[in-house]
């Protein structure tokens, strides 16, 4: 295995060429989003043991000692899309792949053998390190659970790369399906991977039939729309990618994270909840460049509902057509839930919360509406003297989630 390459603490992202508010005074939208960035020492833990991980399948008598292999991070920590949870109980995240490079793997070894040849190394590095709790087995990953000063857990996905044929196959489908420009669909498309999956009909068998994803062709991607003449490309010899730490983020990236805490405000823990990647997915595709906060974030919530389709894939993966990501919306467990109205009404509610915010006069109900539908707090920064004290406006709240939301949206939605 490669030498561990090593890891930027901070980077700027697009070579620093970022569609950054500029304004001389602070806004309220810039204000929330100041609160809701990670602290610093949680990315920093998060970097240590996303590090140490990597360091640990790299050691000598590890079993993938003698194997290529690449960790890298996914989700939201890669997009720079995180949010402090509301509560401070609550736990921090951070997904990985840990991609394992042997040709042919899928003619030698089952998904099965893959997870639990990964599961063995991580018990051993649980019992090395004095983690508690032993890795839990979910249906595509393993959990790690750290009980320390920081209530933290990572979610490893063992994962191969798609073979040749197969990336071909792939690329000409992202082709046919998104004609991305071909810079885009071959960057995208040698990412593409193969996952474990214990639901798959396969799961335990040596077969060429294994789950598809791509995490980090999302990641190319989801930077494609941002700023579509610059793409991040990885150093392809690196065993451990780097976590980038977004000194600064995106008029983009900071949109997602006022939405998802809007949501988080909204649902809680309800399992009606709008699922961040339909959230993420939606407004990448609706965002148009815009420079300024809060123009892009009232486009982006106009134009999301756009990007739905009327038949399956209702949302499809941008880098995986074969993949909705609304598919829960349609399965008959989840009929009951409905999902896509909770959606939808989700939607409605947080252009009319974001719509009364920026466009009041009156600062102390600016500050009432931010804490009550965002659960932060602004008044130190906007409570000063000249201010309006008093507040006639009411606030449009929603108190407790309808079981099944009436279908008030127009054509557009």
């Amino acid at each position: 295995m490669q030498n561990i390459c090593s890891f930027l603490k901070f980077s700027f992202f697009m070579n620093g060429e970022l569609q950054m508010v500029k304004s001389k005074q602070k806004s309220v939208l810039q204000t929330m989003v100041e609160q809701l960035d990670l602290p610093d020492y949680v990315v920093e833990q998060a970097v240590r043991r996303y590090k140490s991980l990597g360091e640990w399948f790299d050691r000598e008598g590890s079993l993938f000692e003698k194997t290529a292999i690449e960790v890298f991070p996914q989700g939201s920590f890669a997009l720079g899309t995180t949010i402090k949870p509301i509560e401070e109980e609550e736990e921090y995240d951070l997904d990985i792949g840990c991609k394992v490079k042997i040709g042919d793997y899928k003619s030698m070894h089952s998904q099965k053998y893959l997870k639990e040849s990964l599961g063995t190394e991580l018990e051993a590095y649980r019992k090395a390190k004095g983690i508690k709790e032993k890795a839990e087995s979910k249906h595509r990953c393993w959990r790690l659970e750290y009980q320390d000063e920081i209530k933290f857990h990572i979610d490893v996905v063992p994962c191969i790369p798609l073979g040749d044929a197969e990336r071909k196959i792939y690329e000409q489908r992202i082709n046919e399906f998104y004609q991305y420009p071909d810079e885009l669909s071959e960057n995208v498309a040698k990412f593409a991977i193969n996952i474990t999956d214990d639901r798959h009909k396969n799961y335990g068998l040596i077969s060429p039939e294994w789950p598809a994803s791509n995490p980090q062709g999302y990641l190319r991607w989801f930077q494609s729309r941002i700023n579509s003449s610059k793409l991040i490309l990885l150093n392809e010899r690196t065993s451990i990618v780097p976590i980038q730490v977004y000194k600064q983020k995106s008029v983009l990236q900071r949109c997602i994270q006022l939405m998802k805490r809007h949501r988080d405000n909204m649902f809680a823990d309800d399992k009606r909840k709008p699922i961040s990647i339909i959230i993420t997915t939606l407004a990448a595709r609706a965002y148009s460049g815009e420079t300024d906060l809060s123009v892009a974030l009232m486009n982006i919530l106009e134009k999301m509902p756009r990007y739905i389709n009327p038949s399956s894939p209702r949302i499809p993966n941008p880098v995986n057509p074969a993949e909705d990501f609304s598919d829960r919306w349609e399965m008959p467990e989840s009929i009951e839930l409905d999902l896509e109205g909770n959606f939808r009404n989700w939607l409605m509610q947080a252009q009319m919360d974001f719509k009364q915010i920026l466009e009041s006069k009156d600062e102390n109900f600016k500050n009432r509406m931010v804490n009550e539908k965002f659960s932060l707090d602004i008044n130190k920064s906007f409570n000063s003297e000249g201010h309006n004290k008093s507040s006639n406006h009411s606030i449009s709240a929603i108190k407790k989630l309808p079981v099944n939301p009436p279908k008030i949206w127009g054509k557009d939605y």
